[in-house]
């Protein structure tokens, strides 16, 4: 629900902290869980999170894809 919300946020809004895309999600949402997975998109290397600010870096294309699994693998 999270990674959609900043992936193709409604009505052309961006997020740039996370109390803006806490308010935007549904209210059944406890505070401690929405800390957790925006840890966990960082970990992953889906999202930046300085200065207070969220930035989407995942790349979610379907032919850069298939070009990394075609890839040569180094070390």
């Amino acid at each position: 629900m999270v990674e959609k919300q900043l992936v193709n946020p409604v009505k052309g809004n961006e997020f740039p902290t996370k109390t803006q895309l806490w308010k935007s999600l549904p209210k059944g949402m406890e505070y401690q869980t929405f800390k957790q997975i925006i840890e966990y998109l960082e970990a992953s290397n889906k999202i930046i999170y300085k200065d207070g600010k969220i930035v989407w870096v995942a790349a979610d294309n379907p032919k850069l894809k298939e070009l990394f699994e075609k890839s040569i693998k180094l070390r």
